[in-house]
C-alpha cells in the first residue's frame, strides 16, 4: 500500500485559525439550511398538521429504508432569489426496498406547494440525475400547481418536467407518484405520466381544471370528489393504480412497488473492503486557509476521504500544481485530480488530459478537487501554448465519458472551473465546501481589470485622470469588489443550483460513497478514443 503521509501540524496557530473560520461559515450555512428545514413557517407547518398532514420530509423518512441515509440535494435552492430557500421542494436520493431511488417531495407549507421558477429547476436538476445514474423516481405530489403570478417563468419551460417523465419511463427507469393533497392543472401530469400512481382516500386530487375553473369554462357544477377525488380515479378514470386509506398506507404501497420492480443496479457491489482512511476527517476542518490565496496540499484532503489513505501518485514529479493519482473510495476506483499550488500551467494541463484519458480506457470514474484560480497567462506561457494545452485538458474533460464527481475545496476561477469540471461539463454531482469560491477571476483581479480598462478608455478620449477621476476610481472597485465577492460565494451559486448542495468537510467522504453507489446503478463506461482533435 503507498499510504500518503501527513504533515498538517494540529497544534499550530495557522491550523486553529483555519479551523476557526470553517467552523464559522458552518455556523452560518447551518443557518440558512434552517431556513429550507422550516418551509412555510409555524403557522403554516401547524395548519398541516392540524389537517392530519405529515411534513415533506416526515414522508421522506417513512418511505426510506430504516436506517439508511437520505442525501439532499440543492436544499438551498433559491437563496438569495424572492422566493423561499429551498424552493417549496425537497429532492435528493434514498434506499426504498433495497433500491437507490431520487426522491422529490413538494412541500405544501410553502405556497400551497406551488411551483415556482426555481422549483422547477431544482426538479429538473432531480430528473437529470435519476436519467443519468438509472434511478427510479418517486415523487410524493402535493402541489397546487404553478405559483401564478410567476407562470411567465414557469409555463413554457415547465413541460419538461412531464417530458422527463415520459423519457425516464421510455428508458426503462421507473416512475412512481404519490399524491397526498392537490395535483392539479398541469400537476396532474405527474400522476398521469409516472408508470405507477398511489392516491389517498378523500385526499388525493387530481383534475386538469377544478371546480372554479369548470364552472367558468363550460358551467357545469361539480364538486372536488366526484371532478378528481381518489376515490373516483381509482373506480371510474382508472388513473389511480393503489388506493389507500391515509398517508402511512399510501408509504407502504409506494414501497411495495418499489419492492416489485425488480430493479437491478448495472454493477455489484465493491468487493474491496472499505478501510476507513489513516487520517481522521475532523481535521479536514482546518486546512484550508481562509485567504484562498495561500496554497494548501490537497494531499492531505486526499488522505482524508479515499479508502486507507491509500494513493498512488500519477506523475508525481511533472507538473506538480496538479496532483493525479488512483485510490478507492468506499470500495469503487476513483482517478483523482486536486489543484495543489492553485494555478495551471502546460504541464499540469497535458498531465491532465492523459489521466482523464487513462481513466477512460479502464472506466475508472473521475473526482475532481478545486483549488485554482485558472490557467497561468503572461507572453512567456502564451508563447509556450498556454492556450492549446489548457484547450487540450478541457477537451478531454468534455469527451470523457466516465462519470465525474466534482467538489470545490478552494478557489474554481476562469477557465480552470471549466478544466476541473465545472457545472457546464456535466458532473453526476457537484458540491461545495463553505470555503469555496467561484467565478471569471478573484474580485480584486476583476475590479482592477475594470479600473485599468476605465482608465485606457479615458485616456483615449483625452479625459484627464484627475483627484476626481482617481475617486471615482476608487469607488469603482470597492463596488466591483463586494458585488463580484458577493456572487463567488458557494451559498449564492448554490441558490442558483451551480451545484448538488454546500456540505460539512467532514462529510465529504460519506457524500461521495452514496454518488458512487448511485453512479454505479448505471453502466460505467470510458470513452475509447472519442476525443476531439489535440493541438499538440
Amino acid at each position: 500500500m503507498t499510504v500518503l503521509p501527513t504533515a498538517l501540524d494540529t497544534g499550530s496557530g495557522d491550523y486553529a485559525a483555519r479551523r476557526t473560520a470553517m467552523l464559522a461559515k458552518l455556523d452560518a450555512l447551518h443557518a440558512e439550511h434552517a431556513k429550507a428545514l422550516a418551509g412555510g413557517g409555524e403557522k403554516y407547518t401547524a395548519r398541516h398538521r392540524k389537517r392530519g398532514k405529515l411534513l415533506a420530509r416526515e414522508r421522506i423518512e417513512l418511505l426510506l429504508d430504516p436506517d439508511t441515509p437520505f442525501l439532499e440535494l440543492s436544499p438551498l435552492a433559491a437563496w438569495g432569489s424572492d422566493y423561499p430557500v429551498g424552493a417549496s421542494i425537497v429532492t435528493g436520493i434514498g434506499v426504498v426496498e433495497g433500491v437507490e431511488c431520487v426522491i422529490t417531495a413538494n412541500d405544501p407549507t410553502v405556497r400551497g406547494g406551488a411551483s415556482n421558477p426555481w422549483t422547477l429547476k431544482k426538479a429538473l436538476r432531480a430528473n437529470e440525475i435519476a436519467f443519468a445514474n438509472r434511478l427510479p423516481v418517486i415523487s410524493l405530489v402535493e402541489s397546487g400547481g404553478a405559483d401564478l403570478p410567476s407562470q411567465k417563468e414557469i409555463f413554457i419551460p415547465g413541460g419538461a418536467l412531464f417530458r422527463d417523465l415520459t423519457r425516464l419511463s421510455a428508458a426503462g427507469i421507473p416512475t412512481v407518484a404519490v399524491v397526498f393533497g392537490n395535483s392539479t392543472a398541469g400537476g396532474a401530469y405527474v400522476p398521469g405520466m409516472s408508470d405507477h400512481t398511489v392516491m389517498i382516500k378523500e385526499r388525493s386530487k387530481v383534475f386538469l381544471g377544478g371546480p372554479p375553473l369548470v364552472r367558468m369554462a363550460t358551467g357545469e357544477e361539480s364538486d372536488d370528489e366526484s371532478l378528481g377525488g381518489a376515490e373516483m380515479h381509482a373506480r371510474t378514470s382508472g388513473l389511480a393504480d393503489h388506493y389507500a386509506v391515509d398517508e402511512p398506507d399510501a408509504i407502504r404501497h409506494a414501497r411495495r412497488i418499489v419492492a416489485r420492480l425488480n430493479h437491478r443496479k448495472a454493477h455489484p457491489d465493491p468487493v474491496v473492503p472499505a478501510a476507513e482512511p489513516k487520517h481522521d476527517e475532523e481535521e479536514l476542518l482546518g486546512i484550508v486557509p481562509e485567504d484562498l490565496k495561500t496554497p494548501f496540499d490537497p494531499r492531505e484532503v486526499i488522505a482524508r476521504i479515499v479508502d486507507g489513505s491509500d494513493f498512488d501518485e500519477f506523475k508525481p514529479l511533472y507538473g506538480t500544481s496538479l496532483v493525479t493519482g488512483w485510490a478507492r473510495l468506499h470500495g469503487y476506483p476513483v482517478g483523482v485530480l486536486a489543484n495543489a499550488q492553485g494555478v495551471l500551467f502546460s504541464a499540469e494541463s497535458q498531465k491532465a488530459a492523459q489521466f482523464i484519458q487513462l481513466a477512460n480506457q479502464r472506466a475508472i470514474p473521475l473526482l475532481f478537487l478545486h483549488n485554482t484560480t485558472g490557467y497561468m497567462v503572461g507572453k512567456e506561457y502564451e508563447q509556450g501554448g498556454i492556450i492549446k494545452h489548457g484547450a487540450m485538458m478541457i477537451n478531454a474533460v468534455a469527451n470523457s465519458k466516465v462519470p465525474h464527481l466534482s467538489v470545490l475545496m478552494g478557489a474554481s476561477y476562469g477557465a480552470g472551473h471549466y478544466g476541473m469540471c465545472g457545472r457546464a461539463y456535466d458532473p453526476r454531482f457537484l458540491f461545495a465546501w463553505p470555503s469555496a469560491k467561484s467565478a471569471v477571476m478573484g474580485p480584486q483581479q476583476l475590479a482592477g481589470v475594470l479600473s485599468i480598462v476605465a482608465r485606457a478608455s479615458a485616456a483615449a478620449k483625452g479625459q484627464p485622470y484627475d483627484d476626481k477621476a482617481a475617486e471615482a476610481d476608487a469607488g469603482l472597485r470597492a463596488m466591483v469588489e463586494q458585488q463580484i465577492e458577493t456572487e463567488s460565494l458557494p451559498v449564492f451559486l448554490s441558490g442558483r443550483l451551480y451545484d448538488d448542495g454546500v456540505i460539512d468537510p467532514r462529510d465529504t467522504r460519506t457524500v461521495l460513497g452514496l454518488c458512487l453507489s448511485a453512479i454505479h446503478t448505471a453502466p460505467v463506461e470510458g470513452a475509447r478514443g472519442g476525443f476531439g482533435v489535440f493541438r499538440m
